[in-house]
């Protein structure tokens, strides 16, 4: 059994002002997106300029916070929200909804196509590679905030996790660090170096993403006031991610059968 590092969820505190780790945890996400967009944008053929993918991150960020959080309320603290309303608004104390998320993304995104004139794929094809990184950095601020920790388990990595009993658990926040963060990223980035039909980068993500979040909910505990929704095995995150992983593949198949317009893209900056 590992000992928890109990690292303070403060990072930083000066007189009442404070700056949680978690909040830096996004801060990484989107300065990680920024740059890594910027360096495929000064490629070459790229068809993106600097400031299009400033814009295109401002957006997104949004999206992803106003998502995660409202969805993190619908999904997950339907209850807490109606007896404390202003919960949506105190982001820094955690509780963010992948899932909701990743729709206030495709809206956001919707928004910004429209507004660019660009295909909402052709969006969606050039944000997916820039995404994982931020969702590893959010696992991160989980794991230090010692929240959504893993079901009980023997294996020699185990901790206990403040809050949760005396009972070793599964470490399922660095589970999903690296699956989510680094594994998908590593998937993603490279796919997306080479030209790929439009919609086929944006399908690899969403399957990716569905599958290892599906995976690591056998680890995770579920939460408390919903447990398992179904057969006595399925939690809320596999029920959210199942389609994902069906969009995925739609989107992969619809990419290499029916879609004969190829998405232009550049190689992987060296």
């Amino acid at each position: 059994m590992l000992t928890y590092p109990a690292i303070d969820p403060i990072a930083i505190q000066i007189g009442p002002l404070k700056i949680h780790w978690y909040g830096i945890m996004y801060l990484v996400g989107f300065a990680a997106a920024w740059w890594l967009g910027a360096r495929r944008a000064r490629q070459p053929g790229s068809g993106w300029t600097p400031a299009q993918m400033s814009d295109l991150i401002f957006y997104g960020a949004l999206g992803a916070v106003l998502g995660g959080r409202i969805g993190y309320t619908l999904f997950y603290a339907s209850d807490k929200f109606f007896s404390d309303p202003l919960m949506i608004f105190r982001v820094w104390e955690g509780g963010m909804s992948f899932h909701g998320g990743f729709l206030g993304v495709l809206f956001a995104m919707f928004v910004y196509a429209q507004k660019q004139r660009r295909k909402f794929f052709d969006v969606m094809d050039f944000l997916a590679p820039l995404t994982p990184i931020g969702l590893g950095a959010g696992r991160l601020g989980n794991f230090i905030n010692g929240e959504l920790w893993g079901r009980v388990s023997d294996v020699p990595w185990a901790m206990v996790f403040p809050g949760a009993g005396s009972q070793p658990r599964h470490p399922s926040q660095l589970y999903e660090f690296f699956l989510e963060g680094i594994v998908l990223f590593l998937i993603v980035w490279f796919y997306s170096a080479k030209p790929r039909p439009r919609m086929a980068v944006s399908g690899v993500f969403a399957l990716c993403y569905g599958a290892f979040r599906f995976i690591v909910e056998f680890a995770r505990q579920p939460d408390s006031h919903l447990e398992f929704i179904a057969f006595g095995w399925l939690t809320m995150g596999q029920l959210l991610s199942t389609p994902m992983i069906l969009l995925g593949v739609g989107l992969i198949w619809w990419a290499y059968t029916k879609n004969t317009e190829s998405k232009s893209s550049i190689k992987q900056p060296g």
